[in-house]
């Protein structure tokens, strides 16, 4: 009863038009939370058992901010949904998210890190994401038909908060693109696996990894660095941040705004006073 419970609730995230990666997410969070509880019915557990089933948890997870947010959200949605109850997780709830500037790579390193990839699948995929500032679920996502050549532009479709966005579509970009699509003929998704269908989120992940590593970078670097790096070289370029707003799909200037801490064009103008002495 219980994984029919998670399976009804998946279908009703989708009928509701979460995005998939918040689905996933959150399904994953609660078969998790199924399997170390053995349940059999949800409705019987108090909230207090609940609480102290985040709390163990949390406690022996090395967890981030936003994936401990994730895992409560997905349990208190799941029992106001399923059940019209009401679990109260403010105990384990994260108060402050840490504040810390993202990775970026200069230009430079992006030049290398592409440049070391021989896979044409591979350094497309990549190309994409720093060039376009996608995030991963979003490259994971493109159409064949959602690339626009006539008008130069490329249409990112539901992304985060199921929204539309349409990014410029790079003359360099392009011109790879059409290589790729001639070696690899993709038929729905520009970037498919060797079975079809999407390709996935863990590939990619171990696509960058194994060149972040060959190009001998080091840095911390994630797939999400590309789009902070995006982003970062467009102010350093002089771009307002409204257009890098839109570009990015933010609902907020304030989100867009932490690029102007890790922009070095203005620091590099700046003199040490030891130069000055």
């Amino acid at each position: 009863m219980g994984v029919k419970k998670i399976d009804d609730f998946a279908k009703l995230l989708k009928i509701k038009r979460y995005a998939e990666n918040t689905i996933a997410s959150y399904i994953s969070f609660l078969q998790l939370y199924e399997s170390m509880f053995k349940i059999k019915d949800f409705e019987k557990l108090k909230n207090r058992d609940i609480l102290n089933f985040c709390y163990q948890y949390i406690s022996h997870k090395e967890f981030s901010y936003s994936s401990q947010k994730q895992l409560l959200s997905a349990i208190k949605l799941f029992y106001s949904e399923m059940y019209d109850r009401y679990v109260n997780l403010d105990a384990v709830r994260p108060k402050f998210k840490p504040k810390s500037n993202p990775v970026i790579l200069s230009k430079n390193e992006v030049r290398r890190l592409l440049n070391c990839i021989e896979n044409t699948k591979h350094k497309s995929m990549l190309t994409c994401v720093y060039s376009l500032g996608l995030r991963s679920g979003e490259l994971i996502n493109l159409k064949v038909n959602d690339l626009d050549g006539g008008r130069n532009l490329i249409h990112v479709i539901n992304s985060k908060g199921n929204k539309d966005r349409d990014v410029m579509f790079p003359h360099k970009l392009k011109v790879m693109l059409r290589d790729y699509y001639k070696e690899y003929k993709p038929k729905v998704y520009l970037f498919e696996g060797s079975k079809g269908g999407k390709y996935s989120s863990s590939s990619l992940q171990k696509v960058l990894k194994s060149n972040i590593a060959r190009a001998k970078i080091n840095k911390q670097v994630t797939l999400h660095s590309l789009r902070h790096s995006f982003a970062t070289h467009l102010l350093e370029d002089g771009i307002s941040l409204a257009h890098i707003q839109k570009l990015l799909g933010h609902n907020s200037i304030k989100t867009t705004m932490i690029y102007t801490h890790v922009a070095n064009d203005s620091l590099l103008k700046i003199k040490s006073p030891l130069d000055t002495l």
